[in-house]
């Protein structure tokens, strides 16, 4: 299916993230092609696609971690050559150091000569009390839940206060009941810093739950399949109607059939 554009977030803010025709093979895997879209200051976008669409390779090109074959990715304007301090990533695995304690993995990210000592102690106290780890600060991985880990590797993250959050299906290895709490605490961090965040997932509810807006993905190649603008407010039930509109239109834009008559055009 060609690309198209179902609906677009109204570009009155800056564009914080950009991104242009942007290419990445593997030896005969062509993990993306010719992918464009933007993200604006301060959006909450999610990445929705299936296996193998790149939406990994995606994330790592933003970050600095992959350089695209060809295209290029802006962030605030400026190419993205390296990592840097204004990304953060959260990872699907917990990629915490067992060694070190819950202090021990968010200070991690402050371990440098130009931060001084005490303003590091009080910038990790304050992270483990916003992701709710108060209490747990000498805990170790192996002591915690699936969910206290990824509170964990996202309070790391946060840790050099980034203007941009990249996460890569952090929550898919945890229980659903654990993962609606995230998905809050999340939305709580989000809306107290401000940031940008881009969200890889492949499940549609979670997209819906979280998006200001979701950009859907195909595979073999990796491309764009278009973008969907998801205007509900905020927390939103997926029970309710519309709710269910926006998860069933992004089912037909995968192609799932099944899904494709039970929404309404609300574009």
């Amino acid at each position: 299916m060609a690309m198209s554009e179902i609906s677009a977030t109204d570009q009155e803010s800056s564009e914080k993230i950009t991104i242009r025709n942007v290419s990445k093979a593997y030896e005969s895997t062509q993990a993306l092609e010719d992918v464009s879209f933007s993200v604006s200051e301060g959006e909450f976008c999610c990445v929705v696609g299936p296996s193998g669409c790149g939406k990994t390779t995606l994330l790592r090109t933003i970050a600095g971690l992959d350089d695209p074959d060809s295209g290029s990715v802006l962030v605030g304007g400026d190419p993205v050559t390296d990592p840097g301090l204004d990304r953060g990533m959260v990872f699907q695995e917990y990629a915490l150091f067992p060694w070190r304690t819950v202090r021990g993995n968010v200070r991690f990210g402050l371990d440098r000569p130009a931060c001084e000592c005490a303003d590091c102690e009080a910038r990790v106290r304050e992270l483990i009390d916003l992701v709710g780890l108060d209490g747990f600060e000498d805990a170790y991985p192996k002591e915690l839940s699936g969910g206290m880990k990824q509170r964990v590797g996202i309070a790391r993250a946060l840790a050099v206060d980034p203007e941009i959050l990249l996460m890569d299906e952090p929550f898919g290895s945890v229980d659903a009941r654990t993962r609606d709490r995230l998905h809050a605490e999340l939305l709580d961090i989000w809306a107290q810093t401000g940031q940008t965040i881009v969200f890889v997932t492949h499940d549609i509810d979670e997209a819906v739950t979280l998006a200001d807006r979701v950009v859907v993905m195909d595979a073999d190649p990796g491309t764009v399949q278009s973008t969907i603008s998801i205007g509900l407010e905020r927390p939103r039930e997926r029970t309710a109607h519309d709710f269910v509109d926006h998860a069933a239109k992004i089912r037909a834009e995968l192609g799932s059939p099944a899904d494709a008559s039970r929404y309404h055009d609300f574009s």
